[in-house]
């Protein structure tokens, strides 16, 4: 079918959604340990920066004074918000479980505080600064949105069996990054546009997403408290996913990298939002809560 909707012409805003976690397993992708933990990263440790990038547009939305623009704003604040507290269940199911995740969503909330925090600056470092981490994030959002739109067009984790309610929830969550995917990029050309700063921080960008990704699947592994948690050192596991299509694969942070620094890129370029929509349409989860 043809595109029936434009990023420009949707309004952004927030939906309610009650998601069941009670009967979650620790491995919610039945025999894929380390699978199952690289999506734990998408929903325990990624929320994270996610409210960081709230905080960035807080920031910046007194500086803006486009209408349509300030509109998308306050719905992507909206939906970074409902994001926080749907994961946050679905991390207290997994600490009652025995997964103790606690020190490592600590340490990443500390570090992005400390990094990407406005550090107390004032006038015209703090304009830039702003625009410093407006451009991180909206490298990011490029990758969230991609994998958003994966997650929405993968079928190998439910012919997998993973559980419903933990499907629904980075389906929910993938399809509201794509539905918002220009938001930080707008905000982000309007206050500054530049595009050396934006390739450079596009870079980091992609390769701190990688590092982050691995580095906490790894560490949730290492954490899981299950004595059989299969053959295969993580890595191999890790691998061994991503072949099978269960996970992303690492080479979407390279590949990716030439199409959003080409000259005249913007994030509707992607493709239309029909299936985001349509997901957000039949979510289970937002079915339950407008019963």
């Amino acid at each position: 079918m043809s595109a029936a909707y434009t990023d420009q012409a949707h309004a952004i805003h927030a939906r309610d959604v009650d998601f069941d976690f009670d009967t979650v397993p620790m491995h919610y992708i039945p025999g894929e340990v380390m699978a199952t933990h690289v999506i734990n990263v998408m929903h325990l440790v990624l929320p994270e920066g996610e409210r960081a990038m709230a905080q960035a547009l807080t920031e910046a939305l007194p500086l803006i004074e486009d209408e349509r623009l300030r509109e998308k704003v306050r719905g992507f604040i909206g939906q970074e918000t409902m994001h926080a507290g749907s994961h946050e269940k679905a991390r207290r199911q997994l600490e009652r479980l025995g997964l103790d995740v606690a020190p490592m969503v600590d340490s990443v909330g500390w570090l992005i505080d400390r990094v990407l925090g406005d550090h107390g600056l004032t006038g015209r470092a703090k304009r830039e600064w702003l625009c410093e981490r407006l451009a991180l994030f909206a490298g990011m959002e490029h990758y969230t949105a991609v994998i958003g739109e994966w997650l929405l067009t993968n079928d190998k984790l439910e012919a997998k069996g993973m559980h419903p309610a933990m499907l629904d929830l980075i389906r929910w969550h993938g399809a509201e990054e794509v539905e918002h995917r220009s938001v930080v990029y707008d905000a982000y050309m309007y206050l500054d546009g530049g595009y050396g700063r934006k390739a450079r921080q596009a870079l980091i960008a992609s390769g701190g997403l990688l590092v982050l990704f691995v580095i906490s699947g790894g560490y949730l592994f290492q954490c899981d408290p299950s004595p059989n948690k299969g053959r295969w050192w993580w890595p191999l596991q890790l691998a061994g996913a991503s072949v099978r299509g269960l996970v992303p694969s690492a080479t979407t942070f390279l590949t990716e990298i030439p199409r959003y620094l080409r000259p005249g890129f913007h994030p509707s370029q992607l493709g239309p939002m029909d299936n985001a929509l349509r997901y957000l349409a039949q979510s289970p989860a937002a079915r339950a809560a407008n019963a």
